[in-house]
């Protein structure tokens, strides 16, 4: 690929935005987005605004380089050809479905990147394919429309259940809902669906059910979930100590739970915890149909741990790509910004694998969503400005091996340090001093000078 001084510019100086803009221009092409949304959408259909424009002022937003969608439009208004009317109405309707076919299609690019480059994490539990299941909800939106103007409540515009593949570090797929106050449960047929023999599926107890236990076993696949009170449990032999992990002691048992008719034989691991949780529980009961040999009790509470991994997800989809954007009322459009915020976590996840197959596996982990995030809102304006569209042309039509070896090129020349996280150490509590309401405030400037003073004349 040939490059132009300035794209090359570009390239030594901020190489992250480069490669985060190279993969937009493949898993983001806008003939394959509009050509998903001729396939996906029922009841939607384009007349002037393209799909693949909502994607791209979607993705300005997510990605902190504009602060809304109506300053994307006034910025884009020319190229968007619509009235902004339009834009919001084609927002508000544009079907769940299609939102989750834009997660599960570009994961499914990032994916075969990662594979090519070689930028996997090491399998959590070697043999199995594992996916982490869990909810999220979207935060409360502002009132703006009319049937919530009268209303005090939080208006909740949706949930959804993610599926993380850890080993990836992407966001697979997801199963979004409308209806803010539907439980998580009601979804999961949704999932089971889904279920592939082989994989191995970790949730929390609100996912223990016995319907979800007996479905991922007949498909010859393997749960790992937090046992919930309510499931009916008979226990076949007494729960005995078998060694201790990172936070308590562990014991297991086997035990049988029925459904239907049918019995299902699994395992009952529990770790009785050194420090009680945030709740006051003193022990944490986990189920498995996973085999001995392949995971010993103790290798099953830690895997169990690993779920704070699609938590860090929901985290950095909030706090970075601004999943919850607050003035998007109506359900259809805040579960795509909840979906754009998904494929911009997977963009940069991607990034971060393209780095470690330059720069070794453990630098992966050290690198910061928020450092990262912060050198593309400072760089992608000004780089659009001065790289016109035809320079990018050409990576559309790289094969596979050509695109991932671009990639390696351009990644060498990150340098890692200034991208990676710096963790505090736990401060200490300090007592705060009593409050004297006689003298509720001080100034700084004389309390600065009388502590230069103290200095100046110790013995005094």
């Amino acid at each position: 690929m040939w490059l132009s001084p300035i794209f090359e510019r570009f390239v030594n100086k901020s190489p992250i935005t480069i490669i985060v803009r190279a993969l937009m221009e493949v898993v983001l092409a806008p003939e394959k987005l509009d050509d998903l949304f001729e396939k996906t959408a029922q009841t939607g259909y384009t007349r002037d605004l393209l799909f693949s424009t909502l994607v791209k002022m979607m993705t300005q937003v997510v990605c902190s380089v504009r602060q809304s969608i109506g300053v994307v439009y006034k910025a884009m208004s020319a190229e968007i050809g619509v009235s902004k009317t339009a834009v919001y109405d084609k927002l508000n309707r544009l079907e769940p479905s299609v939102s989750k076919a834009l997660v599960k299609s570009t994961a499914i690019d990032l994916a075969t990147i990662l594979h090519q480059l070689g930028g996997e994490q090491p399998e959590l539990l070697p043999g199995y394919r594992v996916k982490i299941l869990d909810g999220n909800g979207l935060g409360a939106t502002e009132h703006r429309l009319e049937v919530l103007l009268n209303t005090p409540s939080g208006p909740l515009p949706g949930k959804s259940l993610v599926v993380l593949d850890p080993a990836l570090g992407l966001a697979t797929d997801i199963f979004p809902c409308e209806d803010g106050h539907a439980q998580e449960r009601s979804l999961l047929p949704e999932v089971l669906e889904t279920v592939e023999a082989g994989e191995l599926w970790i949730g929390d107890r609100n996912f223990c059910t016995t319907e979800l236990l007996f479905s991922i076993e007949s498909k010859q696949a393997f749960f790992l979930v937090r046992q919930h009170q309510n499931l009916p449990w008979i226990a076949a032999s007494e729960l005995v100590w078998v060694g201790h992990t990172d936070g308590g002691k562990v014991f297991e048992q086997t035990g049988v739970v029925s459904y239907e008719g049918h019995s299902c034989c699994c395992r009952r691991v529990v770790v009785q915890l050194d420090r009680p949780t945030r709740n006051g529980e003193t022990q944490i009961a986990l189920l498995t149909n996973l085999p001995e040999t392949d995971a010993p009790s103790v290798l099953v509470a830690q895997l169990y741990r690993k779920r704070w991994k699609v938590e860090t997800l929901f985290q950095v989809a909030t706090e970075i790509f601004h999943c919850e954007i607050k003035t998007l009322g109506y359900p259809r459009a805040a579960l795509f910004s909840f979906c754009m915020a998904l494929v911009a976590y997977n963009l940069f996840s991607t990034l971060k694998g393209v780095l470690a197959s330059v720069h070794g596996r453990d630098c992966r982990e050290k690198l910061s969503y928020y450092y990262l995030g912060e050198e593309l809102d400072a760089t992608y304006q000004g780089m659009m400005i001065a790289l016109p569209p035809e320079d990018w042309q050409d990576l559309a039509t790289m094969s596979l091996p050509q695109f991932s070896s671009l990639l390696q090129d351009w990644a060498q020349f990150v340098k890692l340090e200034a991208f990676t996280s710096a963790p505090r150490k736990p401060k200490k509590k300090k007592p705060k001093p009593p409050y004297d309401p006689r003298h509720p405030h001080v100034s700084t400037a004389r309390l600065l000078a009388q502590k230069k003073k103290s200095r100046a004349s110790p013995n005094k």
